[in-house]
């Protein structure tokens, strides 16, 4: 009887001798992996900047903001591109999973010379209904008006739109303009200079996910048929877990 989901193959059942063995050569890939993700951070951390050579504002909990009042007296920087269009009532799905991260890590980030916000393309009043209903503490603000978000290319320009072909994630795609998440991150100097030191989009941002990498230590995994296909907005989840209805009995 397979007890996991279709998608997983039936277990062997060895003893704990064959069990260790087993364990421990899957123990030298994962040091293999976990050595190749440090060298991966290096370059990234490597990687050459660009100076932002525009005067992006924003609205948020402290009225009109510049992008460097965002960083709020750290060097460091980073916005998580949330998908929350102008008419929208609710957050996306996958961007509010991520965000259920996100106060955790800031109670350590702050002190660490890091600053998280999220921003939208939605009027700061548009999201505020939505954000208490969530419980989250984070800063989030409005991009409204900026080409913040279409500079750093999770929402088309108005000449992409009209071409219906768009770049995102470093591709072009074609279909009609259309909200997208991502990560930027930047760095301001002693000068005040900002510089964007990076930007990932898509599965690009999975690394935020630390409940993937909680479920990926379990037989089961992410048990997903799409990408998070699972997920739900966190007060909508039935009592009965949505991934238990995908397990087999034959």
């Amino acid at each position: 009887m397979n007890m996991l989901d279709r998608s997983t193959p039936a277990p062997r059942i060895v003893s704990r001798e064959e069990w260790r063995a087993a364990r421990k050569a899957h123990l030298a890939r994962e040091r293999e992996v976990t050595h190749l993700h440090d060298q991966l951070s290096a370059e990234r951390r490597a990687l050459p900047w660009v100076e932002v050579d525009k005067d992006y504002v924003f609205e948020g909990p402290n009225g009109r903001e510049t992008l460097a009042d965002l960083f709020e007296g750290r060097s460091q920087l980073i916005v998580y591109h949330f998908m929350f269009g102008p008419d929208w009532k609710e957050g996306c799905v996958g961007c509010s999973f991520t965000a259920d991260h996100f106060d955790g890590a800031n109670l350590h980030l702050a002190h660490h010379d890091v600053t998280l916000v999220a921003a939208s393309r939605a009027p700061y009043a548009a999201f505020q209904e939505f954000r208490q209903r969530m419980g989250w503490k984070f800063k989030w603000v409005s991009s409204a008006g900026s080409d913040f978000n279409i500079d750093y290319q999770v929402y088309p320009s108005e000449a992409e739109g009209a071409a219906g072909r768009y770049e995102y994630n470093y591709e072009l795609h074609d279909g009609a303009p259309d909200e997208h998440h991502g990560i930027s991150v930047f760095v301001k100097g002693a000068d005040g200079r900002i510089f964007h030191t990076y930007s990932s989009y898509a599965r690009g941002v999975d690394i935020l996910l630390g409940a993937h990498n909680i479920l990926d230590l379990t037989p089961k995994g992410r048990n997903e048929r799409s990408t998070m296909d699972w997920v739900r907005l966190h007060d909508r989840y039935e009592d009965r877990p949505a991934a238990a209805h995908s397990c087999c009995a034959d």
